[in-house]
């Protein structure tokens, strides 16, 4: 790989963590919301990255979705409620969201590191030749 090549592999990185970075944040905004239990459940979303297809970079293979079935809460208090008292919420641990928004964040910062560096780096060499 050459040092022209730095822009588009940690761009294709930065493509891949801004999704990740959306998945979770979408898992998290979702974590209380509860419905009936003749419904689906918010299913969370986690992103599969892979190698580029031209072998530079990352990119994203899928979103594969949590659980529809969720849980069952009791909750008898909400208009959402059974006749038993129960409502759906959805399957998602906000530690391990926590911790995966911590691992993208930083995954992503530094891919737009890696930018800024060859940035630098070619306007450096631009200016050589002036």
């Amino acid at each position: 790989m050459s040092t022209f090549n730095a822009i588009g592999v940690a761009g294709s990185g930065v493509t891949v963590y801004r999704k990740w970075l959306d998945a979770v944040s979408d898992n998290l905004s979702n974590l209380n919301t509860t419905t009936r239990t003749n419904e689906n459940a918010f299913q969370a979303r986690y992103v599969q990255a892979r190698a580029a297809q031209d072998g530079n970079g990352a990119e994203v293979a899928g979103v594969q979705f949590g659980s529809a079935e969720g849980i069952l809460a009791y909750e008898p208090d909400n208009p959402l409620a059974d006749s038993e008292g129960y409502v759906r919420r959805p399957d998602i641990d906000m530690g391990s969201q926590m911790a995966q928004l911590m691992m993208a964040q930083r995954a992503y910062q530094a891919n737009l590191s890696v930018v800024d560096r060859a940035k630098e780096s070619y306007t450096a060499a631009i200016n050589l030749g002036k």
